[in-house]
């Protein structure tokens, strides 16, 4: 197996290469376990370790915007199939749109999940530049789209709960998917997710990127993960079309208002998972535990709700995201 190198980010540079460093000196302590002095050198290890742990917390608190979009970009970080793999029990993918194509950037399936049936849908990038090119980046085209209508109204007409994983930079944007109807397969599956009976819970995983995140973004509870972002744009888009510049990126980030924390203070996403110390990529399985647990909840809880009920909540959620109060202005 060829192993592929990662891509290590600047700000994580001097973090990684201290624990490489205190990796080395335990090694090196091992062949000296027979000396007097190693169970001194062994405990200031374990308070080297203790303080690394808080700065790497401290940091990862403090990530700007940009910084945080560079993150869940990284190839290490887990997939939409592996967070199907770690939080189903059981799950089988199923493929095309029944009009021809089979989009890899989008795959579908039906799982199982606390002893339920579900149908998951979810934006799959490449692990390496090989795949990518297969996966398109994870950018969906008409066709994937289309694939996932099919899956949502099989879920609708079996009553199966939906479950949607975003992670994407945006809508494939070629001539082609232009011509086989990009905007029309996008406005379509808004106006079908309002419609379904079933409960739908939508997870921006990554990197929710425009038209592309919101395809499969309509739901009754939009869960997002600690370091994910979920925006209008990409900062580099926001910069060229602003500024003519993509050098100003920072600033269009930092304006964007893309963390999940700005979008929970904002009302557009429902709640924040946390994630393990150095982002999901670090420990895919802990990260998988706490997302599985947090799925069943809320599924648990819309379950118990009237299909009626449960469409309307849906409705005035999205009708709620961008309201705002104007008051005349009185002088004394």
């Amino acid at each position: 197996m060829v192993s592929r190198k990662v891509l290590i980010l600047d700000f994580l540079k001097p973090v990684l290469e201290f624990e490489s460093r205190l990796k080395e000196l335990e090694k090196i302590l091992g062949l000296f376990s027979k000396i007097s002095f190693s169970l001194s050198i062994k405990k200031e290890i374990e308070q080297l370790k203790l303080q690394m742990n808080s700065v790497k917390h401290n940091l990862f608190v403090s990530l700007t915007p940009l910084q945080r979009l560079h993150l869940v970009r990284q190839s290490e970080r887990p997939t939409t199939l592996d967070y199907v793999s770690f939080i189903m029990d059981q799950w089988v993918e199923l493929h095309g749109d029944r009009g021809g194509t089979d989009d890899s950037a989008i795959v579908t399936g039906v799982a199982s999940i606390d002893s339920k049936t579900v149908v998951f849908i979810g934006h799959q990038r490449g692990k390496d530049t090989n795949d990518n090119v297969v996966r398109n980046f994870g950018m969906a085209s008409p066709g994937g789209y289309r694939k996932a209508l099919r899956l949502m109204k099989h879920a609708n007409r079996f009553n199966f709960p939906i479950l949607t994983f975003i992670d994407t930079p945006g809508a494939w944007a070629g001539i082609e998917a232009e011509q086989l109807g990009q905007g029309e397969a996008i406005a379509v599956n808004l106006k079908e997710m309002f419609s379904f009976d079933v409960p739908i819970i939508c997870t921006i995983i990554g990197e929710g990127g425009s038209g592309g995140a919101l395809g499969i973004g309509i739901g009754d509870i939009i869960l997002m993960l600690e370091h994910a972002v979920y925006t209008v744009a990409t900062p580099e888009a926001c910069a060229a079309i602003l500024w003519k510049d993509s050098k100003k990126s920072p600033i269009a980030a930092e304006s964007l208002r893309i963390t999940s924390l700005d979008l929970k203070l904002l009302g557009i996403i429902d709640y924040i998972l946390k994630e393990p110390i150095g982002g999901s990529q670090f420990n895919p399985y802990q990260a998988s535990l706490a997302l599985k647990e947090k799925i069943i909840l809320e599924l648990n809880i819309l379950l118990s709700l009237s299909n009626q009920n449960r469409k309307k909540m849906r409705y005035n959620k999205f009708r709620k995201i961008g309201k705002f109060y104007e008051s005349p202005l009185t002088l004394n």
